[in-house]
């Protein structure tokens, strides 16, 4: 049974305020996930030593990993990644819009990979939403209009990140009328939330969802390692392919 994780490492700074990519690795490893979608991953920043954090994740978890870098500061990257141990080919990788005018904004961006699951290819996009909430609603407008709408984008799909947005939010209610929200579903009794991680109260890291899936279980661990590791818990969804999506991938 396929597994995935979403899990903004906070550049592998834990709440501690240690650097440990390790910790990080640890975490992940820690449940077998088969696909993980990490956000805010530092590549060459001097800030946390220069280390290729997507790369030495994935080293350890022993996994390929597709990084896209939302922001460049010269030879400095800081986005996001999928890491998977299962065949996999990059799609695409880019921008999200963003507005100006307003000062501290961080660019973003998202990236999509297919992943083989014994012959039907499963679309995961990850992404990290901005913190404004007319920059949300035109990234999450793009999303769905310019990414989920590609033709390419069959059935079985799954968008994940951290969107920064409850179920309240405008954004949020944009993709859930496009996928399912993975916690809304009859498998989960009770939803789970991520941020923050000593004690989380808001369920602003999302798993959505394809009709070709069906959700098995949820949670978001909630043990030492994790509670330090990042400001985020991880967010676990366990699903199968339905035999619809995989008919159609034959």
């Amino acid at each position: 049974m396929p597994r995935i994780m979403t899990y903004n490492v906070h550049r592998c700074v834990g709440v501690d305020r240690r650097l440990d990519v390790a910790r990080v690795a640890a975490v992940i490893a820690e449940f077998e996930p088969d696909i993980v979608a990490l956000q805010e991953l530092d590549v060459g920043r001097a800030r946390t030593g220069g280390v290729d954090q997507a790369h030495a994740i994935a080293e350890l978890l022993e996994m390929t990993f597709h990084f896209n870098a939302a922001m460049k500061v010269e030879e400095e990257l800081y986005g996001d990644a999928i890491l998977t141990s299962r065949p996999e080919r990059l799609i695409r990788k880019g921008p999200l819009p963003t507005i100006s005018g307003v000062p501290g904004l961080e660019p973003r961006g998202a990236v999509w990979i297919a992943i083989d699951f014994d012959g039907v290819e499963l679309n995961v996009i990850n992404t990290h939403l901005g913190l404004v909430p007319r920059e949300q609603r035109l990234q999450a407008k793009a999303l769905v209009s310019e990414w989920l709408d590609d033709p390419r984008c069959a059935d079985p799909v799954v968008l994940v990140g951290d969107f920064n947005a409850t179920a309240l939010t405008r954004p949020y209610q944009r993709v859930a009328k496009r996928l399912g929200d993975a916690q809304r579903t009859p498998a989960v009794k009770k939803v789970v939330p991520t941020f923050p991680s000593a004690f989380p109260v808001l369920r602003i890291d999302h798993v959505f969802i394809s009709p070709g899936l069906r959700i098995t279980g949820v949670q978001a661990p909630f043990f030492p390692l994790a509670r330090m590791a990042s400001d985020h818990l991880p967010l676990i969804v366990d699903f199968e392919i339905e035999a619809e999506a995989k008919s159609a991938a034959a």
